[in-house]
C-alpha cells in the first residue's frame, strides 16, 4: 500500500527534488504558489512552494529509500517516532485549494481568540479551526487536523 510521506529537502531545492524524483518514477507532489517579490528596482511574480522545505512522496514502505536518489533530499519528517503519513484527504485539499481562484470573501463576526470554527465556504470548507488572531486586516486560523496555518486577508 502506497502512504504520503514528507521529505524534508535541502533550503531551496523542493521543485528540484520533486523533479528528479518524477524522472525516476517516484510519485511527488511539490504545491507550488504564485507570490509577488519586491525587489529595489522592480517587482516580479515568482513561483515558490507553499512548504519550505517538504515534498510530498507516495512510496510504498519497500520504495522509501528511493527518495534518497534525489541530492536535495535530507531525511523524511518523522512524527512519535515514525516516519509522517499524510492522508490522502489532506493532499487533496491542499490541490483543492490551490486550483481554486481567489474569488472567496471571508467575514468573522464577533469571533474571539481561541473560539473553534467550522469554515463555511472555500476550498477548506467543513474544516474545523482555531482562531489564532483577530487583526484589522487579517485573521490567523489554525487548522489541526492538517497541521497548517491560514491567514485570511480581510477585503
Amino acid at each position: 500500500m502506497k502512504n504520503w510521506y514528507v521529505v524534508y529537502t535541502k533550503p531551496k531545492w523542493e521543485k528540484k527534488v520533486a523533479e528528479q524524483l518524477t524522472k525516476i518514477g517516484v510519485e511527488c507532489y511539490c504545491p507550488l504558489i504564485t507570490q509577488v517579490r519586491q525587489w529595489s528596482d522592480r517587482k516580479k511574480k515568482v513561483i515558490v512552494p507553499l512548504f519550505n522545505s517538504y515534498v510530498f512522496v507516495q512510496v510504498t514502505e519497500a520504495e522509501r529509500n528511493l527518495v534518497f536518489q534525489s541530492t536535495g533530499a535530507v531525511r523524511y519528517l518523522f512524527w512519535l517516532g515514525k516516519p509522517a503519513i499524510v492522508r490522502d484527504e489532506e493532499i487533496s485539499t491542499i490541490k483543492k485549494w490551490l486550483d481554486t481562484p481567489d474569488t472567496y470573501d471571508v467575514s468573522i463576526d464577533s469571533i474571539q481568540v481561541g473560539d473553534k470554527i467550522t469554515l463555511e465556504d472555500g476550498p477548506f470548507s467543513a474544516q474545523e479551526a482555531v482562531v489564532q488572531e483577530v487583526n484589522k486586516t487579517h485573521y490567523i486560523l489554525v487548522l489541526e487536523t492538517l497541521g497548517c496555518v491560514l491567514k485570511m486577508k480581510i477585503k
